[in-house]
């Protein structure tokens, strides 16, 4: 196992309130305080969806603004990732923060679903919805993310969204290194097994960086599974809220370390922030 494991740290997540996670940070300042846990536990990236005071989405460029520079003051070289997903939100606002503050990542959504959360308990649906990702949308958020200098973060959540890199590859617009996520158990997408995970990287292209996104508990045995096929791990409280011993985690941070921990355990090394910048060639910030 030669090559370092990156770790991501999903800190906010748009749907998770602090109803269910008290740790879950609102502000541009508890966002940032939160980035610079997660790298002093170990990650080398930082996926951020902006929020307002009270918790709900934030889309506007002010908000992102004051999450970028507040970010930067505590961990001014780690790589920051922007969401671009929305459903209900025209396609300029979902990328117009990505034109304006120019980051190292963007997450490109590569294809539609069903999205949902369903529980057994109450035998009933909740955040029912279709996202719609159409090959238009895909290719306007790709070329702004291209002049923008963004590395598109291919955000996979079953087989088909792999294949749908093909036409964009052939169009030219999408070239390499590849960046891909994938996205393991949400409804309506693949489900989270190490057999899937193995299926999935099968089908990735060659020049392909990629890293497992498991959602809940199962994120610990495909964050394993990943590090033992030289993959790399996003943990962080947008994915997962427990530990994996079932304890609410108190902080991205604390995921992070015990993601940090995992990939020691299985006998590999964590990539400081400068290493992930070099595998993944990017721009190194002066």
């Amino acid at each position: 196992m030669s090559q370092k494991t990156i770790i991501t740290a999903a800190l906010t997540g748009v749907l998770t309130t602090r109803a269910q996670s008290p740790a879950i940070p609102y502000t541009p300042a508890e966002i940032a305080e939160e980035a610079r846990r997660s790298v002093d536990a170990g990650a080398s990236i930082v996926h951020i969806h902006a929020r307002q005071p009270d918790g709900r989405p934030a889309f506007d460029v002010e908000t992102y603004a004051q999450i970028d520079a507040k970010v930067r003051q505590r961990c001014p070289d780690v790589i920051i990732n922007y969401s671009t997903g929305a459903i209900g939100i025209d396609r300029e606002t979902r990328i117009h923060h990505i034109r304006a503050l120019q980051p190292d990542m963007a997450a490109l959504n590569m294809g539609s679903m069903n999205y949902a959360i369903y529980s057994r308990k109450h035998k009933r649906f909740y955040h029912d919805h279709v996202f719609a990702n159409p090959f238009t949308d895909i290719q306007f958020f790709l070329e702004a993310m291209n002049e923008a200098g963004t590395r598109p973060e291919m955000e996979c959540f079953d087989s088909g969204h792999i294949n749908n890199a093909q036409p964009l590859i052939d169009l030219g617009i999408l070239r390499p290194p590849y960046q891909f996520s994938l996205i393991m158990g949400v409804l309506g997408g693949i489900p989270a097994s190490t057999k899937n995970l193995v299926q999935q990287v099968d089908r990735l292209p060659a020049n392909a960086h990629w890293q497992v996104i498991g959602i809940g508990q199962k994120q610990w045995k495909l964050a394993a599974a990943a590090v033992s096929m030289s993959g790399n791990v996003r943990v962080g409280l947008e994915d997962n809220l427990y530990l994996p011993n079932g304890e609410l985690a108190q902080s991205n941070g604390e995921l992070v370390a015990k993601a940090a921990r995992l990939v020691s355990l299985v006998g590999g090394e964590v990539a400081s922030v400068a290493k992930a910048r070099e595998i993944l060639k990017l721009d190194i910030v002066s």
